[in-house]
């Protein structure tokens, strides 16, 4: 089944990186697996577990995106991603092995990365990075799926399709806010960065 390319994903993204690159490969595999074509709507769901930049090739590939409310967030740090079919009932959780890691393929590649991207990087170190970075990435699109990934069929429950919520205004900023994502402070409604309650993870 035709995807969207890894350029797609690359370009999307905005540069070439081990990320995106597991990202593409494991939204292709989700994506036969569960026997889907790129979503123009809501007739996919995909469920990650990080922030990190494979989710854009999930986007890319699958159509899912937060703005459709059906590339939901699950920010738990674990490079895990669940495809759901909503018209088939299959779903698909795919996970990074631990043993196929980056110091796995390459421990040269990281020293050499924090070096081509310091004050103090030669013409020298970008190119011996960049020569690294393009050997891994190729690793990561051409070794057999499962000595990358753990590859699972799950019945997770589905979740319900986005809804729209009405707007309140915050009491102390005066800005509006879904109705969905109100705190109420000393009996007033406000919102979330208001609250106090705004971070960014870690």
């Amino acid at each position: 089944m035709q995807h969207p390319s890894y350029e797609d994903a690359i370009r999307f993204h905005g540069h070439l990186c081990p990320g995106i690159t597991f990202g593409y490969r494991a939204a292709g595999i989700a994506m036969d697996r569960t026997g889907s074509v790129r979503a123009p709507d809501e007739e996919l769901i995909t469920i990650v577990e990080n922030d990190a930049c494979g989710v854009d090739a999930f986007q890319v590939v699958t159509g899912c995106t937060v703005g459709k409310g059906n590339l939901i967030l699950r920010d738990l740090g674990k490079n895990a991603w669940t495809l759901i079919n909503r018209t088939t009932g299959k779903a698909v959780r795919i996970t990074t092995r631990p043993a196929f890691s980056i110091d796995a393929i390459d421990p040269d590649f990281l020293p050499l990365r924090e070096r081509a991207h310091g004050d103090d990087a030669t013409p020298e170190d970008r190119t011996a990075y960049e020569e690294h970075l393009h050997a891994v990435c190729n690793e990561i699109l051409t070794r057999p799926a499962d000595e990358i990934f753990s590859i699972s069929e799950v019945q997770p429950a589905v979740p319900e399709k986005a809804r729209i919520f009405r707007s309140r205004i915050c009491a102390i900023c005066g800005e509006a806010v879904a109705e969905s994502r109100v705190r109420m402070k000393d009996g007033r409604i406000v919102c979330i960065p208001c609250a106090g309650e705004y971070t960014r993870g870690w």
